[in-house]
């Protein structure tokens, strides 16, 4: 699931009921894209886009990842990391869980850390 998961998570649903984190989701889901290129893209202060960017990233929601470019500089790119969204209510509180995109290695190693606990 995610990095960081709140108590309650009312944190979570606040975060995704968010309009800008929705753009963001949908613009990186089509491919990755710049803080700068997203900024433009969803006509928001790049201010804007950095704070929703850095909320993403502690729920993992997106991939950060470097891009050079051909003069040798670089800048930081983002990919949607969801596979889908559960929502539960259970004892009055709602459990929220993000299904993230995850590698064979990732997945592997998951597995094995799993298989070690037992």
């Amino acid at each position: 699931m995610s990095t960081k998961s709140p108590d309650d998570g009312t944190e979570l649903l606040e975060l995704l009921g968010d309009t800008y984190v929705q753009d963001i989701l949908a613009a990186t889901s089509q491919g990755q894209k710049s803080a700068r290129e997203l900024s433009s893209e969803l006509e928001a202060d790049i201010s804007t886009i950095y704070r929703r960017v850095d909320d993403m990233l502690e729920y993992e929601l997106l991939v950060e990842r470097t891009q050079i470019v051909d003069d040798g500089s670089h800048h930081s790119v983002y990919k949607a990391n969801i596979d889908h969204v559960d929502i539960d209510i259970e004892d009055g509180e709602f459990i929220v869980g993000v299904k993230v995109h995850e590698s064979p290695a990732e997945r592997f190693t998951r597995i094995w850390d799993d298989i070690r606990e037992i």
